[in-house]
């Protein structure tokens, strides 16, 4: 098995003046990193953080132990910028690598980027978010729908540079001839549902150039609200040539994605950044607290309801006047 097929996009989306992910398109290896931080922090901690993995030397490790290594290294060169820049103190970013070797597919992950597979007409996450937001639904204080819509879904619980060590999660998974895998940065799944994901990639799956952009147009279509990454790369037999896409500069309008006007609004960062929390601690009890509801939203319920009770009225008159 080898890889037959890779493509990637990524685009600034709708709300943001600068782009903050990161990636590395460099078979057999594929990674994406979703910067944080104020100024330009995020940008400084993801581009550092692919800087670590493009310096990857063929060594006698597994790939278990390469991938976890390498994402050890992005992590403590991140922190130390940190810790010696007051201008980027508190920047992190996610990471998720992807390294294939034959017919495994070797998966390093930090924060909430996401690996997927799309086998069999079906899509699997392979990755496990490192969000509160996660961590509430495994313990059954938020539903799956609360979870997809919660004010605070892009606080994370690990992230790459934040302290001085990182737990990564490593594994394995073998691929199977058709397989495609899909890197990306919680741009696209806060606004693309996995059954949408799914469709997209099924429709196009002969053409990953396609999938990828079509991704990010769809993210677009979404809101936008972040920026978005997308990696799709494909497994077929040994002997296949390996369709090598031609690369598209970062800043460029994708198909399909009009380019945001000068006047786009640009949301806070404190609005849909990623935001860092230690778990347990009072910030991240602070966030579990049941949210209020903004005065904006309040007025729309009250309006609602009394547009109900208007129609209720007046089925209720006519229901006597017959």
């Amino acid at each position: 098995m080898s890889v037959s097929q890779y493509a990637r996009a990524s685009d600034t989306g709708k709300k943001r003046r600068r782009n903050e992910d990161s990636f590395v398109v460099a078979p057999p290896l594929f990674a994406v990193a979703d910067g944080m931080g104020g100024a330009q922090a995020g940008e400084v901690a993801s581009k550092l953080a692919a800087a670590a993995l493009e310096e990857l030397e063929p060594g006698g490790e597994s790939a278990s132990e390469t991938v976890t290594a390498l994402i050890q290294e992005a992590n403590r060169r991140v922190y130390e910028r940190a810790a010696s820049d007051p201008s980027t103190s508190g920047m992190g970013t996610t990471m998720t690598v992807a390294i294939v070797e034959g017919n495994a597919v070797t998966i390093g992950h930090v924060g909430d980027s996401r690996a997927y597979v799309v086998r069999d007409g079906k899509l699997e996450q392979l990755t496990e978010d490192h969000s509160l937001v996660n961590e509430l639904l495994k313990s059954g204080k938020l539903s799956r729908e609360e979870a997809e819509i919660h004010p605070q879904r892009s606080v994370i619980t690990r992230a790459v540079g934040t302290d001085p060590d990182v737990d990564v999660d490593a594994f394995t998974v073998t691929a199977r001839e058709g397989d495609i895998f899909v890197l990306c940065s919680d741009g696209l799944t806060d606004m693309v549902s996995d059954e949408d994901i799914l469709d997209v990639v099924e429709r196009h799956r002969g053409d990953l150039d396609r999938v990828t952009k079509s991704l990010v147009a769809a993210a677009n279509r979404g809101g936008g609200e972040d920026n978005i990454t997308v990696i799709a790369f494909s497994i077929a037999a040994d002997g296949d040539e390996t369709a090598r896409l031609p690369a598209q500069a970062d800043d460029d309008t994708l198909e399909g994605v009009p380019a945001p006007s000068v006047d786009t609004m640009v949301v806070p960062p404190d609005e849909v950044e990623h935001v860092f929390v230690e778990p347990g601690s009072p910030e991240a009890e602070a966030v579990a607290r049941p949210q209020p509801i903004a005065p904006a939203a309040r007025v729309r319920l009250v309006l609602t309801m009394l547009a109900l009770l208007a129609i209720a009225a007046v089925l209720l008159v006519w229901g006597l006047v017959r």
